[in-house]
């Protein structure tokens, strides 16, 4: 069985539609006010192009938003395995790829479904850190919501307000609140 590959057309049509919407979202900052047809004259493309890959604007968005998450949890999945690299190194890292995406970062910060998302992909992250400490913990352990709600918190201020950082200054500061436990 041979898998399908998508044509480079519906790939570039699609990274423009996102591109669009990014570009109108940091213009208005009000998910309500796209359109089909303001999403369309943005990428410069037709909305018959837009109805070929989405069914409306809130699939757009879940399609982006799933994305980046799928990027997020991959690089994150990366990092935990890498075998090599210290717990900061990894954190780093996971910051700079956070850096690199946070025009995007910021506007899908707007929409709750993404820091509930973001969420339950670092409380993962922070579940296997632990795991593989091979430390026993109680039952019912919920400092690890606490850390987890935390470090979504650390990240989205530094994405908001604080790029003044540098992703290695953050990831020390991180890495010495969490190793204090």
């Amino acid at each position: 069985m041979s898998i399908k590959k998508e044509d480079p057309r519906a790939i570039r049509s699609k990274e423009m539609f996102k591109n669009a919407v990014f570009s109108l979202l940091s213009e208005d900052h009000t998910i309500s006010n796209l359109t089909v047809q303001k999403v369309a004259a943005k990428a410069g493309l037709n909305q018959t192009t837009f109805y070929l890959h989405y069914l409306d604007i809130q699939d757009l968005l879940a399609q982006i938003t799933g994305e980046i998450l799928n990027e997020l949890s991959d690089r994150i999945v990366d990092l935990i395995q890498a075998k090599d690299l210290s717990e900061k190194q990894q954190l780093t890292q996971l910051l700079d790829y956070l850096y690199i995406h946070r025009n995007y970062l910021l506007i899908l910060f707007k929409m709750n479904q993404f820091e509930e998302q973001l969420f339950l992909l670092l409380k993962q992250l922070l579940e296997t850190r632990r795991k593989n400490t091979k430390k026993e913990l109680p039952a019912n352990y919920v400092a690890i919501d606490i850390k987890t709600a935390s470090l979504v918190g650390i990240i989205m201020w530094w994405i908001k307000q604080g790029l003044h950082f540098s992703s290695d200054y953050i990831a020390n500061q991180i890495y010495l609140m969490y190793k204090v436990q």
